[in-house]
């Protein structure tokens, strides 16, 4: 159930409660961009979208194009507007928390390895052959050879 509340004198509306985020024309979860940090209010049905992919997957009609756009921050939840005619890179931040929401792009992809951490970034857990280590014993040479006698 969707929970929407007013903020005092504002008239703000705050969602409390995401479980029916689709059937008021919010995308819960975009399956194309996985890292999506921000909505997109589609200006031809007015619904919200995370990319323009899932738009077209779920209307029957082309995405219209605009100069100005409405975002929906996913960490702060505010809407703000950027104008794409006047795009700066200050423009890349959400004006409400700062969030960095112009990122790279992480499509998911089908990929057989190892789980864990990459090599290339961490090799802690990775043996390295080129260096020769000294055999180690539990127990003292010295007094080993004394016990034995």
């Amino acid at each position: 159930m969707l929970v929407v509340e007013k903020e005092g004198r504002s008239g703000r509306t705050a969602i409390r409660d995401c479980s029916d985020l689709a059937l008021y024309g919010f995308s819960i979860m975009c399956k194309h961009i996985l890292n999506a940090q921000v909505s997109i209010r589609a200006p031809c049905c007015k619904q919200w979208f995370d990319c323009a992919e899932c738009h077209a997957e779920t209307q029957d009609h082309k995405l219209a194009k605009t100069t100005e756009m409405v975002f929906l921050c996913k960490k702060c939840k505010k809407a703000f507007r950027k104008d794409m005619t006047a795009y700066e890179e200050s423009d890349e931040f959400c004006p409400h928390c700062d969030n960095h929401y112009v990122v790279e792009a992480k499509t998911p992809q089908a990929v057989l390895g190892l789980e864990g951490e990459d090599p290339r970034i961490d090799a802690r857990l990775l043996r390295d052959n080129r260096i020769k280590r000294e055999t180690q014993m539990l127990f003292d040479e010295e007094e080993l050879a004394e016990r034995l006698g």
